[in-house]
């Protein structure tokens, strides 16, 4: 993967929303082991340990938050 130079810092919160939906979901399929609160509670560990741990996570600016449905949004194109 080549380095890119628009990346940004990504927010606790987009980390914790991203942890929470790969634990909750395989692809585009919900898991039915993986409750959500269990999964939120991990994901805000995991996050707050990356940040005592110095790590910073960067995204790029114009990624779309993950979609589990097949349909399209009416406002996306």
């Amino acid at each position: 993967m080549e380095p890119r130079d628009d990346l940004i810092p990504a927010s606790t919160s987009d980390v914790a929303e991203v942890l929470m939906h790969a634990l909750c979901y395989d692809g585009r399929r919900r898991t039915h082991d993986a409750a959500e609160l269990m999964a939120r509670l991990v994901a805000e560990r995991l996050v707050a340990y990356l940040e005592r741990s110095g790590f910073v996570v960067m995204r790029a600016p114009t990624s779309n938050a993950p979609d589990s449905s097949r349909h399209p949004h009416p406002h996306r194109r």
